[in-house]
């Protein structure tokens, strides 16, 4: 039996005695998601769906008592800051991250009342809580603690995005704007740090049962970051774990009751859409989810498509990036003709204007070049697309679009173009190709002959390479052998 160490995740917060929310709710999310949950205790809430009896904040010696026992096992992995009902709560939790050795993955949930309207965050704490911003991963206020937090009314969509931003100046890592509570079909959460922004969204749930949203995405980002994604995967995994918790969220004794988290997420329903702006636009692109794209060679120029096509592969792509002008467009129309000839899914990496202009089945665009697309046009000229993906936040945002397939990769190391994300590996693969059951996925990354009959098992519909037929000794044999891999390993259906 191998033992693998969990990820500690301290829960920095006040205890719920209903079992709602609070520490409680953070403990079982912690835990769904693969961590180990710590706790410090800032208050001992007596509340229940209606109201809150009392808050009991913990003394400064109980609280040291605390930190001081589990400074002793080791630093954690993350922090998760709920209820901070004192300034001794703020001032030893300040004092303890000023005297790190190294920074410590954060995420402050800034609860300043209860969502029966009783306060929370006492007045002194609210105003220096502006020093703790430095220390700060992830702040996650709702839109009214937002405007609490900078001192401003806000009114519009403008007003979040310039706020949220504030927030950054006064030296927060990132800020995710929850807005849940406000009155739309989406429940649209905004996201901003030095490298991005964008708005996640979701379907709203209809549901009373809602106790302790913010513990549970405040905890699971915590927990994401713990296990070192990103904070731009771990706000995703984050949203994605609220809404499975929103999912099977159950009354207690028949009043409202509190979202339940089951385990990391698993669901393409739980899956948001991300967008740049605010709006999330319609975009209908044709499908494929029918057909199986099978082996799926990416080459350079039009003869190889002479070469390959015959041999019976029916998807290819052409990835051009030594041509220019007259030239390019050119090799686009040669290799359009000669798929056509053979009615083959030919896919134009990139170029989608010269794509549109000439016809071509369909185009495939990577994360970097969705910036510099008219989706709406592409998509209204009824072209199929492809659209790379390497980490829960661009699988997001591919799924905005509703792409005809997506790709996964690096599924192994490659040597064909520079990547900054750590190969995916079979399991990985089998995961995605699982969660987003409803889109054609294609597996590309250092796969070869020896690999491909383990890419196949996965059940993926596309299997795309490029050096390991076009740099082979005999490339129409390799071609061969890898299709009957293919064919022997795909899952029966």
């Amino acid at each position: 039996m191998s033992v693998t160490n969990k990820p500690v995740v301290w829960s920095y917060a006040g205890l719920d005695n209903s079992g709602m929310a609070g520490q409680l709710a953070d403990v079982r999310t912690i835990q769904a998601l693969g961590g180990h949950a710590c706790c410090i205790t800032t208050a001992m809430t007596a509340q229940n769906s209606q109201r809150v009896v009392a808050i009991n904040p913990s003394s400064k010696k109980q609280l040291q008592s605390q930190l001081e026992a589990l400074q002793e096992i080791g630093p954690p992995n993350a922090i998760k800051v709920g209820l901070l009902p004192s300034l001794d709560a703020f001032e030893l939790l300040l004092d303890f991250l000023r005297k790190t050795d190294k920074p410590i993955k954060l995420v402050l949930d800034p609860v300043v009342e209860s969502s029966s309207g009783t306060p929370f965050m006492p007045d002194d704490v609210i105003g220096q809580l502006k020093a703790l911003l430095p220390f700060v991963t992830v702040l996650t206020p709702n839109i009214d603690e937002l405007g609490i937090l900078t001192g401003q009314t806000i009114e519009s969509i403008e007003d979040i995005e310039i706020q949220a931003k504030q927030l950054l100046d006064l030296g927060a890592g990132s800020v995710l704007v929850k807005g849940g509570h406000c009155a739309s079909e989406q429940a649209s959460d905004f996201f901003v740090n030095r490298q991005h922004q964008f708005w996640l969204h979701s379907e709203r749930k209809e549901t009373n049962n809602t106790r302790g949203t913010g513990c549970v995405l405040s905890s699971a980002i915590a927990t994401a970051l713990a296990l070192d994604y990103s904070v731009e995967d771990a706000v995703v995994i984050g949203k994605m774990v609220l809404n499975q918790g929103l999912r099977h969220c159950y009354p207690v004794s028949e009043q409202k009751g509190p979202l339940a988290v089951q385990a990391w997420p698993a669901d393409k329903q739980d899956m948001p859409h991300l967008t740049k702006q605010y709006a999330l636009s319609e975009y209908r692109f044709a499908s494929i989810s029918n057909q199986t794209l099978g082996l799926y060679p990416v080459v350079d120029r039009a003869q190889w498509l002479e070469r390959l096509l015959p041999l019976g592969i029916t998807t290819i792509q052409l990835r051009v990036k030594d041509l220019q002008g007259d030239d390019l467009e050119g090799e686009i129309v040669a290799a359009i003709k000669v798929a056509n000839k053979y009615d083959a899914k030919l896919f134009i990496n990139d170029y989608w204007q010269l794509a549109i202009k000439h016809g071509a089945f369909g185009v495939h665009l990577g994360q970097e070049d969705l910036d510099g697309v008219n989706i709406k046009e592409l998509s209204d000229a009824g072209l199929h697309l492809g659209v790379s993906t390497h980490c829960f936040y661009e699988v997001a945002r591919a799924h905005a679009i509703q792409p005809s397939y997506l790709a996964c990769g690096p599924v192994y190391h490659t040597d064909s173009k520079q990547m900054p994300w750590i190969p995916h590996g079979i399991k990985n693969l089998s995961y995605w190709n699982h969660l987003m059951k409803s889109y054609p996925w294609v597996a590309i990354g250092g796969i070869n002959e020896s690999r491909i009959a383990e890419v196949a098992a996965t059940g993926v519909s596309g299997i795309a390479m490029i050096s390991a037929i076009t740099q082979a000794q005999h490339p129409e044999q390799t071609a061969m052998r890898m299709m009957e891999l293919i064919k022997q390993n795909r899952p029966k259906q």
